[in-house]
């Protein structure tokens, strides 16, 4: 089946737990805002305008407009999507998580296969930031 090639299978360990998003590995193919470490930390997603839920359901809108995108998962303080490269079909999972305590979005992205993303999951993290700016 073309563009599912290099699907991999739907993490089970992913989601909040002790209001913390799944650590990154080791690899440099994943971005997280929860990362201790430079080489996988990036910034949560701040609107100071659009907080907690109202924040999660206006990601899942821009989200919805994105080509090879599917939201699996959306709760009232976390999304969870599949983004899908056109070429091989390699999935990669998006998390966004509401923190009370923090008052910020916490942001998860990480390719399910292979070492090296070449960038993309902190481009598409970024791409998000810049699409709720946009706004």
């Amino acid at each position: 089946m073309p563009g599912r090639l290099f699907a991999g299978k739907r993490p089970t360990d992913i989601g909040v737990r002790q209001d913390r998003l799944k650590a990154c590995p080791k690899t440099p193919n994943c971005v997280c805002s929860q990362a201790d470490d430079d080489k996988h930390h990036i910034a949560p997603l701040v609107l100071p305008s659009v907080q907690g839920a109202a924040l999660i359901e206006r990601i899942a809108e821009i989200l919805s407009s994105w080509e090879r995108t599917e939201i699996v998962v959306c709760h009232e303080n976390y999304l969870y999507a599949e983004c899908r490269s056109k070429m091989m079909g390699f999935v990669d999972d998006l998390e966004c998580f509401w923190s009370e305590k923090d008052q910020v979005c916490h942001v998860r992205s990480a390719s399910r296969l292979g070492k090296s993303d070449f960038g993309k999951n902190q481009k598409r993290v970024e791409q998000l930031r810049s699409d709720l700016k946009a706004d």
